[in-house]
């Protein structure tokens, strides 16, 4: 086998024994399930699993000889603590067997992202970084932001450390090379130029004002730029105009010396100096109180391209070393690889991982130390970042932890929540109805476990807030039902949080009563009796009494930013069903009806209403429309 793909294309080899009876940890028993897959393992490189009794992954490891390096867990008594608790609760082993070891190390990384296992290394990050993609498919190429999957033909730059950092990177681009960053169906439907023009921040292409070598020209210093080229850019933007001012061309003059100005600023807000690193991702880690941070900088064409703080998570008992390569393992798991990788220390296996971070890129990828020079001031820099990040994230987890005690005495918990689920509901009088769920926890907001309900129920009636919450608590807890209904996946709220009065409490608690749902502890927060008066809510409880908490509480304001937080999330999802509503056709529930048809049917009638109305005869008669298509959009309407 070569290349790197997913595991269905290794040679999987599955072994497994299960240990019958209970599956509370059993040292004895973990062993015997270890010893038993030793007996088929091959003394090949590849990647094994460890399961418990029920299947799940506790931890994944790759390896360059496989029964020599699962045989050490048998050796119970040189194993760490948390290796031990690990074997105690295994039962069975799945191993996959690779052709070498830098192969193990990416299939090791796409599996830990894909289980999440127990006792791994886990880079708790899960948003996808920004590129700024140049569309290379299109006569008048667009310059946009983009995240996810590479769909669009085009160059890709990046990645950008946040939106923040790519959308500045954006708003230079346009000043300095003008290009267009309106959609496709904007600017084939423009008869004059947008505001954006007005400004000097596009070129207008749409309407001609510029033509087709123009703006190629426009494209390739853009590229240039991008490549780290600014300074064959400014050359050339000071050369033009010097020659526009001899030629007493003075209004593209100004446009020129607008443009160097755009220039000059952005290499003047460059807070890095990396001239002459070239592409290059910097990382330095920091540990302390078993908490570890990683700052990383990303640096193409000589540029900064700003930086981001990482705190993996499970790295008790773990060399910081270790932590470090099994985190850029996963990093790199959805970003492309630099073509230099700096890192503050030695790794283990250094080597296998540039061998497997350059098979993942398709191309060498250098990854070491430096010693001297602008990158090991790059580095330093890097290290005292990851020091300050650390302080900060260290400082805001004992302040959250005592808010989190505060909370538990508060509502009367046996312990601090580890996860709260705080619920609204937000509709214009019935319409574009949505109920939103935000998750938070002692790390803080969990964005990738938000949810977004459509109030879909047609027995809901528009408008009833206590209807809505009773449907999105259905479906919210229903689910979790029936996917974890032993709660030990870590998806069952310790806390729920409910923007509302009793009577919203209420609706939610007579869902959980008719789930056969008990000890959910739900709390209901109003507005109390000076409606909307910054600190005077009221809170619920679901004995039946309520109370209000001094203005000046910081558990109060902890409590206010979760609401206010969750207020956000379904405001904003609102919006966005309103928005798609705003543009639909009526059209758009006929079946087999494309946008080219659909169009020449609005063109020919004028509305939707029209069509509906229109007789078999009218509708076949329309340009576009063939006598099939005007029998099925007739006899959608007309069914009955």
């Amino acid at each position: 086998m070569s290349g790197y793909g997913p595991p269905t294309r290794f040679n999987e080899e599955q072994a497994t024994f299960t240990v019958r009876g209970s599956d509370t940890p059993d040292l004895d028993a973990g062993v015997a399930a270890i010893r038993n897959v030793l007996k088929t393992l091959p003394p090949a490189p590849g990647v094994y699993r460890m399961l418990d009794a029920k299947g799940d992954v506790l931890y994944v490891g790759k390896a360059r000889a496989l029964k020599s390096r699962v045989a050490n867990y048998v050796q119970v008594k040189n194993l760490p603590k948390r290796l031990q608790r690990m074997v105690s609760q295994c039962r069975a082993m799945t191993v996959v067997t690779t052709n070498n070891e830098a192969e193990a190390l990416l299939l090791e990384a796409q599996l830990i992202k894909r289980y999440r296992p127990a006792y791994n290394v886990l880079l708790r990050d899960d948003k996808s970084f920004p590129f700024i993609l140049l569309r290379g498919d299109q006569d008048f190429p667009r310059i946009q932001k983009h995240r996810g999957a590479r769909k669009w033909k085009g160059e890709y730059y990046g990645p950008f450390a946040s939106a923040g950092s790519v959308n500045n990177t954006l708003n230079a681009l346009q000043k300095l090379f003008l290009l267009r960053s309106c959609t496709d169906g904007f600017f084939k439907t423009r008869d004059r130029p947008c505001l954006l023009y007005q400004i000097k921040r596009c070129s207008a292409p749409c309407v001609g004002r510029i033509d087709t070598d123009g703006y190629a020209e426009l494209v390739g210093e853009a590229k240039q730029f991008l490549a780290g080229k600014a300074t064959q850019v400014q050359a050339k933007l000071g050369a033009e105009m010097q020659g526009a001012a001899e030629a007493m061309d003075f209004e593209r003059a100004v446009i020129l010396r607008d443009r160097l100005k755009a220039l000059t600023f952005i290499q003047g807000t460059q807070f890095i100096n990396a001239d002459g690193v070239g592409d290059a991702d910097i990382f330095a880690l920091a540990a302390k109180d078993g908490v570890v941070g990683i700052e990383a900088f990303f640096i193409r064409g000589g540029q900064n391209w700003g930086h981001r703080s990482f705190f993996p998570g499970h790295v008790a008992d773990v060399p910081e070393e270790e932590v470090l390569a099994k985190f850029l393992m996963q990093f790199y798991e959805e970003v492309p690889p630099a073509r230099t990788v700096f890192v503050d220390r030695d790794l283990p296996d250094q080597a296998v991982l540039a061998q497997a971070l350059a098979q993942q890129a398709g191309r060498k990828v250098a990854l070491g130390t430096p010693q001297r020079g602008t990158r090991r001031r790059l580095l330093d820099q890097a290290k005292r970042n990851a020091v300050e990040a650390l302080d900060r994230r260290l400082a805001e987890s004992t302040t959250q932890a005592k808010l989190l005690r505060e909370v538990a005495e508060l509502f009367d918990l046996p312990e601090p929540p580890d996860r709260i689920e705080v619920y609204d509901n937000s509709h214009i009088q019935g319409t574009a109805a949505v109920g939103a769920m935000v998750v938070a926890g002692p790390e803080g907001f969990r964005k990738g476990q938000y949810r977004k309900f459509n109030i879909r129920n047609k027995a809901t009636v528009p408008g009833d807030d206590f209807g809505m919450m009773r449907e999105v608590f259905q479906r919210r807890f229903a689910r979790a039902l029936d996917e974890d209904p032993d709660r030990d996946g870590g998806t069952w709220p310790d806390l729920v949080l409910i923007d509302g009065g009793r009577g919203q409490l209420n609706a939610a608690k007579a869902v959980l009563e008719d789930l056969g749902i008990e000890d959910v502890c739900m709390i209901g927060v109003a507005k109390g009796p000076d409606h909307g008066r910054e600190g005077r809510e009221v809170f619920h409880l679901m004995d039946g009494r309520d109370f209000q908490l001094p203005v000046n509480a910081p558990v109060l304001f902890y409590l206010q930013r979760l609401r206010d937080e969750v207020h956000r999330f379904a405001i904003g999802a609102h919006r966005e069903k309103r928005a798609r509503a705003i543009g639909a056709s009526p059209l758009d529930e006929v079946p087999g009806i494309g946008p080219a048809r659909k169009k020449a049917l609005l063109m020919h009638f004028g509305t939707g209403r029209a069509v509906r109305n229109a007789s078999l005869e009218d509708l076949q008669r329309a340009p576009g429309v063939s006598g099939s298509v005007a029998q099925q959009v007739y006899d959608f309407y007309h069914a009955k």
